[in-house]
This record gives C-alpha cells, structure tokens and sequence, in this order.
C-alpha cells in the first residue's frame, strides 16, 4: 500500500487498516486491529532517513506539531516503560498496546508495509518479537467476529472446530470477568454467531443485559439482539429485563422505541405481558407507523399469553384498520384475527364495528390503481388481500348476517382476480376457503368450486394439491357442485405426482355414491393395470372399500373383487379376501360361476397371491361344480375342466408358493377335500400329500402325516371329515370385520378401550345398539385367548368378552390354556348395579355354548368338600328343590330343575323373572357364563318386557352339560341388561347355591 492510498482510507473509517492487515501475507499484520481510525505522523514530504534505534519505530517524529490522543498514549507509554531491546518485550498486560503502536508505526514508517519494515534491522527485529507474542494468543476479546469466522471456516474436523470455539469462549469470559466494556458488543455478537453453531452461551446473557442498559443505539442493538437469541421466554434471567425494556418503550427515540417492541414481541412470557401491556396498548396510538406496527404484532404476542388482556386491545385495533399504512393495516388485521381466535365477545364487537370498514377497504385494495410500492405481479399487495379475506372468514363463520354482507364482495374479488399469476392464485385460494367458510350462497359455492376446478387443470403441482384438499372439504359443503370436475379428479389420480394421486383417490372416494359407483370403479379398476407398484397398495384398499360399501349386487361385487385380485392381489389385506370368501359361501347360486371365474384367472394371474388362496379355496369346496359345470350362467362362455385339472391346480400351488406356508397349508386340505370327492385322483393326491411329510415347516409336516392317516386308515369317516363346510354367517361377520376396525380407528386416537359400532341381537332377539366392550364379567382379562374353532359363528367379541363359540349345533367350544374356574367362583364378588354398556353377541339369537376342553392345567375346586349328592339310582326322576338364585331391590331370579335319569349330567333349568320395582323394564335381556367343563345352552325367553311391581313374568330354559358330574359343583355367573325409561342398566351376580348333584 501505498502512502496516498493510505492516506485516503485513514479518512474514512478504522476498517481500512483492518482490511489491510488481513489481505496481507505478512504474519504480523493478521493481529494489528485498531480498536478506532488511526491517524498518520509523519508530515507529507520526503521521507527522512530511516533510523537504526529500536525506539524510534514506536516514537514520534519531531517534525509533527499536532499531538493526538493517540500520540499522547503512546509517549506515555514509552516514558514509563524502557526502552524496547531488540530482543524483548514488554510485560504482556501491555501487548495490547503494542498491537495498537505497531499499527502507528506501520503508518509513520517510510517503507510502506509490514514486509519491508520487517527487513529493516532492528525495527524488523522488534516486530518478529511482538508476532511471537502475539501468536503465543491469537485469542483475545479484540478478535474480530470476521476473523472468528473464518477461523470457524478454516477447520477440516469437528474437533478443530471445538476447540477455536472453545478458545474463543474462553477470552470472551476472560473478558466478561474483566468487565472489558470497549468489546462487550463484540464479545456479544461472537456468541450470538457460537450460539447458532449450537454451542453453549449461557455465560454471556448478563453481558445482554449491560449492553441493553446502556444508552447508545449500537450497544442497545446488539443487547437486545442478543437477548432475542440467547434467551428465551422460559429463562428466569429474563425478568431481569423487564424493568429496561419498560424505560425503552418511554423514550422519545423511535428507533430504541423500535428495538424494544421487538424483543417483547419475540420474548414476552405472561409476567412481562401483564406488566407490560399499558405502554404496548399506549404506542398503538402513536402517529409513527411503524411504531404502531411493531406494537400491534407486540399485542398479538400478548393476546396469546394472555387472552384476559384481549379485551383492552379492540378499540385500539378497530382503529388501526382505518389507517393508510399497508403495514400498518396488515398488522391490525392480524390482530383483529387473533383476537377473534380467543374471546367470542371479541368476535361480536368486530362483527358490529368493523365488518363494515373491512368490506371497503378490501374493495378498495382490489380496485385501487397501480402503486410500485405495494405491486406484485400486476396485483396491490396481495398479502393484505389474504389477511382481509381471512379475518371475513372468521366474522361470517356462524354468522348469517355478517355472510350476507360480505358476499358480494367475495364474489367481485373471485371474478376479477386473475390466475395467470402466483399472487392471483393465492388470493383466489383464500377467497375460496373464505366462501366455504361462512353462509355462502349456493350461487356463490358453485364459483368458488369452480375456481378450484381451473385450479386442476394448472401445471403447477401444489396449486393442484391446494385444490384437492379444498375439495375434499367442500364435498360435505355441496356434493353435487364438486361432481361436475369429477372427470378432471380422476385424471389426477393418474398423475404422476404421488402426493397429488393419493389426495385425488382420498376426493374420489368421497364422491362415490349409489348412482356413479359402477362407471368410478370400472375407471379405477383399469387404471390399477397400469398404476406404479407403489401405488397399487392404495388403490386396491379403496376399490375394495367402495365395493364392499356401494355393491347391490352380489355378481358384481364377486367380478369386481375378482379383477382386484388378478391385478393387485398381492396388495390385498387378509379381511378382504376372507369377507369375498364368506360372500361366496351365502351365494348358492353363484358358486359354480365363481370357482369357474377363479380358475380362468388363474390361468393367467398366478403370482397374485390372495387369488391364488381364494381360487385353492373355492376348488377345494366347489371343485366338483368346476369339473361338472354346475350352475352355469348365461354369460358364461362354456368350458371342461377335468379332475386332474383342478389337481395340477392345487400341486402347482403348493409347488411355487414354497415359502408361503398359509397358501400350501390351505392347497393340502384342499387337496384332502378331493380325495374325497374325485376318487380317480386319490392315489396321486396320497403321493402329494405324502412328499410334504419331511417338510422342514412344522405346520406343513403335521398336516400331511395327518391327512396322509385318514387317506389310508379312516376311509369310513373321510367323506364325514371333509364335508362341504356349512354357510358361513355374513351379517356376522360383517359385524365383527365392522367393530375390529373401528376399534382399530379408535385406538390408534386413543389408549382407551374401543367400542364396537354395529348394531347386533342378543340372545332373545332383542337388537341392541352396541358401546363401549364390557368390563369382565368373570375377571379374565388377565387369562390367555382361547383358541377359536372353526365354525362359522366364531365371534371374537363374544358376550361375556372371554372368546366364548356361539354355535347353533354343534355348541363346541375353543379349548384354552387356562381354566376359569378360579375367577368364576371369586369369593367376595358384591352384587352390582351399573350402568356399564352391554355386551355384543351373535346376531343370529343363539347363546354361548361350552364343552369340555382338554387341558392340562389342574385347578383347585373351591367347592370340595360340599355334599355332592348324584341322582338317585333307578327309575324314578331326582327332584331338586327351587332357589332364588338373584335377589336385588329391584329384581328377583328364581330357578327351578328338572333331570332326565338316563342322562344325570344333563340339566334343564327354568328361569324366572319378576320386577320388583314400580318402573317397567323393556328389551331386557339374560347373560350367563359358566366354567370351561360346563355345557350352557339357551333358549329364546318368552319376553323382553317384564311388567312393573311383579305384575308379570318372564320365563327362559337353560341346558347345562356338567362334564365332571359328581366330581365339581356347578357354578355360574349372570347378568341381566335392560332399559327403565330409556336408560340402560344392568345388574350381575354370582350364584353358588345350586343344589348337590347337579
């Protein structure tokens, strides 16, 4: 550098010589910081001879006549301190000045820069030494932030990171208990830098504080930035603030005014709103603009934390909305906003005050000309045109009156707002979602759609999704208006976007109704043949859902459901497929056309595995109506099958689906199931069955060592063992699909227990709108689940909740790994009346039957040692004496017995009803549970009204089977659900008074 070009950058500022310094090579330079602008010595002219004495680098030449305070420092500084040798150094609480004197030199001195003073004797000398004292600590709070930065930037590894910032830190603490105030803003502003890098600042938020309580603007700017980054609401530190923060927002300077308003609206907690809240509300009638800007978005802070201070604020908010200021007005909008959000009282005072002033001047903004200051993309200030439609929105939601008046305008803003730009685009969203908000006119919703079906046809993707999601709202608004773009809906469920194909799917399945079903299935089926994989998962859910929900007719659910399967049957969920089964078995009719369907599809969709599993099904009960063509349709075309067709069927199944154990267990007893039925196929069914008999699965190697056994040694019972199985119940499975998966919905909302939604029969036939799943009735919640049979009434919500079969013939029961015997004869279970919601059992009016399970747990009877008299030997019929089994205020249960001797471990007992209260009990209804090696049947009642003050009966028969008749006791626990004036009740009871012998 030249001494003309150093003599220009004195004049400016001390940043100059900072700038020289750091672009230069000499090591030295890179510590030589000025702390304030430094002004040169040396007189203009020649420059004098230089000198060899060390002192004379650091003195002042003779020929200046100005003293500076500068020059004052640095002759006090060598009268008190000897002079520097070449070879040392000052003590080091005086490098500091050193670094200050050599930046005087380097001006003062005749060869220009650093390099060449270096080179020249013993000044050059006397330099070396203060570099090497100044890179024993290049850390110092003089440090720049630039330099600090770029230290940060320089490192290669984390470590190298840590450990600049940790030397940093640790003169910036040296510093902090020094009390440096010439670098307190500097120290700040290199911990607000440390702070964002993620490193611990904590230390320094005192230092925020001293720099706010200072007078200046600069030290005031940097506190207050400090305070907003470094702390936060939560920091007890900061009630420290609160008493600056209140002197600040008094001062007559706009710009500290400004700060203050600032930091409380990014810091404030509840303490510092209600303390701080009058001067706030004060400054919101300032003339400044931006002062009341500040202090309205300041008020939205306030009304947050605390909603009782909303109150104070709507006068002065009503009249910011009649201010020019665009920002002004921006801000008082938004606080018009929140204050709807928290007070209803603010809401109405808005409703009369300003709906008003808000139509004008929304008509104003969109009507007002071309302004430079406020237009983006041809439009004024699209920003205040979204805030006015969303605080309309608010006023007009539930209000008919406040609607009426702001349609007009909500129309004008929607017809006359381009969309050929983002900003128009945005506006017409939030004037859309403004229509459907409040009480629009239909007129008025059908533009608003329509806007939203422009939107479709746009090229940019999220103003596509926008349009989705609003539609998916607006289709609870006014259906058929969003029916009209459902065309253009379904061409977005083929885009290519996978955000906007699932929002699409989601809109078309609310837009299926009984009259659009068909052609909106057929349109999703066809696209299912060509959807990415990862896809097809969605797709085929809800394809299934909607033709589970809208089929109304049996063959067209069962062809749909078929080509769902033979293009993404690899997607489908178990209960789908298992509810296609259950449907195929109540349609008699359908079932040759069914399993005929099935094999063709097969033929050419093999790899899908939930066809595969229903097609090894239908074979193995309907495979003689496929090689018969049995129940041929008209639609049909004609096909021959034989029996070794629908073998190569089964074996080709278990031979590609190795590692499916589900679908091969099914092919062998499917294959069992035509041994029986196809006789010229039995041998090779045997050689099948038999290769499985080594499988490594144990599943698979059970079941054909088994079916091998009964091929070979049980002929005689075969054909009994493989019968076609009976129909299965739909309407009770359905129910149970229905109550699963909304305790699956409910749970997944909430940790508590879900209740099932279906409305199914009890018992007597009296149907019951289901709740909330019973507590227990024979404390097993901690018992294992029973294994559930295979008959078609196996209902996993089971009246008493313990996994009980409901079965109508056979009455056989899952066998578990517990007995219940210990918490059915719980001593000490009270009586209880409750209002607990009723339990749900077969719709088809059957009751829970038991049989002896076989087990190896042995449990305590607790009824040892009772007389356990059997019936008397002989002919004549035991007589049992009646008991009253249940007794409350309000109800009164009587049994009564009769045995048949050839059978003495069969008992049928004869209930009895009577209402002992004066309210009569309708749709009432008794549930009893009893232990694992008891048999309970039944029988319909006679009633399910039961007549006030014992005025009349109602009369039901049980069946009970006592497997270990003469060894335990009989045992039983009931309930009795009804209604007294529309109210549920209930009442449960143990029973252990039966008499010996039963």
């Amino acid at each position: 550098m030249d001494r003309a070009d150093f003599m220009y950058h004195r004049k400016k500022t001390r940043h100059a010589l900072v700038s020289q310094a750091s672009s230069s090579t000499d090591p030295i330079a890179h510590w030589l910081i000025p702390d304030r602008p430094v002004r040169s010595c040396r007189p203009a002219g020649p420059a004098p001879e230089p000198c060899r004495s060390t002192a004379c680098v650091f003195a002042i030449p003779p020929t200046e006549k100005r003293e500076t305070p500068r020059h004052n420092k640095i002759a006090r500084w060598l009268g008190s301190n000897p002079p520097i040798s070449p070879h040392g150094l000052p003590p080091s609480s005086d490098r500091d000045s050193l670094a200050q004197i050599s930046i005087f030199a380097l001006a003062s001195s005749p060869f220009g820069d650093l390099a060449s003073l270096a080179r020249s004797g013993a000044q050059g000398r006397a330099l070396e030494d203060l570099a090497a004292a100044l890179a024993m600590n290049p850390f110092s709070s003089g440090t720049r932030l630039r330099d600090m930065i770029r230290a940060i930037r320089a490192c290669k590894t984390a470590a190298e990171e840590r450990a600049v910032v940790r030397k940093e830190c640790a003169a910036i603490r040296s510093a902090i208990s020094e009390n440096d105030q010439d670098y307190r803003h500097r120290n700040i502003a290199k911990l607000m830098f440390i702070h964002m890098l993620g490193y611990p600042t904590h230390f320094g938020q005192m230092e925020c504080l001293k720099l706010i309580a200072a007078s200046g603007f600069p030290e005031k700017r940097i506190g207050y930035l400090g305070l907003m980054l470094l702390l936060d609401e939560r920091q007890e530190v900061l009630m420290l603030v609160t008493n600056s923060l209140k002197q600040d927002l008094n001062l007559s300077n706009q710009y500290i005014v400004g700060l203050a308003l600032c930091a409380l609206g990014n810091i404030c907690s509840a303490e510092m709103a209600r303390d701080l809240a009058p001067e706030v509300e004060r400054l919101l009638l300032t003339r400044d603009p931006n002062i009341k800007k500040k202090a309205a978005l300041c008020s939205i802070r306030i009304i947050r934390k605390v909603p009782d201070l909303a109150e104070n604020f709507l006068s002065p908010a009503a009249s910011l909305l009649k201010e020019k200021h665009h920002g002004v007005l921006i801000a008082g909008v938004q606080l018009c906003t929140d204050l709807c959000k928290v007070s209803a009282d603010a809401s109405n005072y808005l409703r009369k005050n300003c709906t008003e002033g808000l139509v004008r001047l929304l008509r104003d903004v969109s009507n007002s000309p071309y302004a430079p200051e406020y237009d983006i993309a041809g439009i004024t200030d699209p920003f205040l045109h979204i805030r006015l439609l969303r605080l309309m929105r608010m006023l007009g939601q539930g209000d008919s009156d406040t609607s009426e008046y702001i349609n007009d305008i909500l129309a004008q803003v929607a017809s006359k707002t381009e969309s050929n730009k983002n900003a128009g685009n945005a506006i017409l969203y939030e004037c859309v979602e403004t229509i459907m908000g409040i009480e629009a006119t239909s007129g008025l919703r059908v533009l608003a759609i329509n806007i939203l079906g422009r939107f479709l046809s746009n090229r940019d993707n999220n103003i596509r999704y926008v349009a989705l999601n609003m539609l998916m709202k607006a289709v609870a608004v006014d259906s058929q208006a969003v029916q009209r773009h459902r065309t253009t809906i379904l061409e977005c469920v083929k885009d290519s976007d996978a955000s906007i194909r699932k929002r699409a799917l989601e809109l078309v399945f609310l837009l299926v109704n009984d009259t659009n079903v068909k052609p909106l299935t057929k349109e999703l089926i066809d696209y299912l043949e060509v959807s990415d994989q990862d896809f097809k998962g969605d797709l085929t859910a809800k394809i299934c859902l909607i033709v589970e929900k809208f089929s109304q007719e049996k063959k067209w659910y069962i062809d749909q459901m078929f080509k769902v399967l033979s293009l993404g049957g690899n997607f489908v969920k178990d209960d789908v497929w298992h509810a296609l089964i259950v449907a195929i078995s109540n349609a008699p009719d359908l079932q040759g056309y069914s399993v005929r369907s099935l094999y063709k599809a097969f033929q050419t969709s093999s790899e899908q595995v939930c066809l595969v599993r229903v097609t090894v099904w239908c074979i193995g009960e309907y495979g003689e109506m496929l090689v018969n063509n049995v129940g041929v349709l008209e639609v049909e075309e004609p096909m021959t099958v034989t029996e070794s067709d629908a073998v190569d069927v089964l074996e080709a199944c278990l031979t590609r689906y190795s590692s499916d154990i589900a679908t091969r267990s099914m092919s062998l007893i499917a294959l069992l199931k035509l041994s029986s039925r196809f006789p010229p196929t039995s041998e090779r069914i045997k050689d099948i069955i038999t290769v499985h008999k080594g499988s490594v699965a144990l599943e698979l190697q059970q079941r054909a060592i088994e079916f091998n056994s009964i091929i070979q040694r049980h002929q005689n019972i075969k054909s009994s063992l493989v019968e076609r199985m009976p129909v299965l119940d739909e309407s009770a499975y359905i129910g149970k699909r229905t109550s699963s998966s909304q305790a699956n919905i409910v749970a997944d909302k909430s940790s508590q227990p879900s209740s099932t939604a279906t409305t199914l029969k009890f018992p007597n036939g009296v149907a019951k709108p289901p709740a909330a799943p019973l507590v227990d009735l024979l404390d097993l919640s901690a018992d294992d689940t029973p294994v559930p049979s295979s008959t078609s009434n196996d209902f996993l919500h089971d009246l008493l909740g313990i996994g009980l079969t409901n079965s109508p013939s056979s009455g056989t029961a899952p066998s578990g790994g517990t007995d219940i015997l210990m918490d059915l004869l719980s001593i000490g279970t009270p009586v209880q009346n409750d209002t607990a919601p009723k339990v749900v059992s077969s719709n088809q009016g059957f009751a829970p039957t038991t049989k002896p399970a076989p087990t190896t747990s042995q449990v305590m009877d607790l009824l040892d040692g009772l007389p356990s008299n059997g019936s008397l030997p002989g002919s004549q019929t035991p007589v049992y004496p009646s008991i009253t089994a249940f007794e409350s205020s309000t109800l009164r249960i009587m049994f009564s017995f009769t045995k048949q001797p050839e059978k003495p471990h069969v008992t049928e007992i004869h209930v009895t009803f009577v209402n002992l209260s004066s309210e009569a009990y309708t749709d009432f209804v008794f549930q009893a549970a009893v232990p694992k090696f008891v048999q309970l049947h039944l029988d319909p009642a006679s009633s399910n009204q039961l007549a006030a003050s014992g005025n009349g009966t109602i009369t039901q028969t049980l069946t009970v089977t006592n497997s270990q008749h003469g060894q335990k006791a009989l045992a039983m626990r009931v309930r009795m659900v009804y209604k007294v004036n529309n109210q549920d009740k209930s009442e449960q009871g143990q029973i252990n008074n039966f008499p010996p012998g039963l």
